[in-house]
């Protein structure tokens, strides 16, 4: 048997770049270094785009441009708010079935680095979450 479609994943790792975020004074003064690693899932997809043309497919340089645009529009205080407005936002983009996030404040800490993570929507997309029938 010759499969002609497989699960799709676009992940998007070690994006870093300054947002205004926190309930410390400093940090709601100078933006601070953030990264975001962005998983999408796209569920079954042809192994071969119908043809080799990016206006078929989810472009990942407007994923990565909606992340950083999302995380800079406006100061968050708490980094459970701003992975939500990202989760939502990533969710709303076509053929997006389910998306998990994790956004990490890498200077907060001398020691260490905190980190969120959350997971919306399908993973490991059924036949059920395409609408097919078995």
């Amino acid at each position: 048997m010759n499969p002609s479609t497989g699960n799709q994943t676009l992940t998007l790792t070690g994006l870093r770049f300054n947002a205004s975020l926190g309930i410390l004074e400093s940090e709601k003064v100078e933006p601070q270094p953030i990264q975001v690693d962005a998983e999408l899932c796209l569920g079954r997809q042809p192994l071969l785009p119908r043809d080799d043309e990016i206006n078929h497919v989810l472009d990942y340089r407007k994923v990565r441009q909606i992340i950083i645009d999302e995380c800079t529009a406006e100061h968050v205080n708490l980094l459970e708010t701003l992975i939500g407005k990202l989760s939502h936002r990533l969710m709303q983009l076509p053929g997006v079935l389910g998306t998990r996030i994790k956004i990490a404040k890498l200077e907060i800490f001398a020691d260490c680095e905190v980190a969120i993570r959350m997971e919306t929507g399908h993973w490991g997309a059924t036949q059920a979450a395409q609408g097919e029938q078995p």
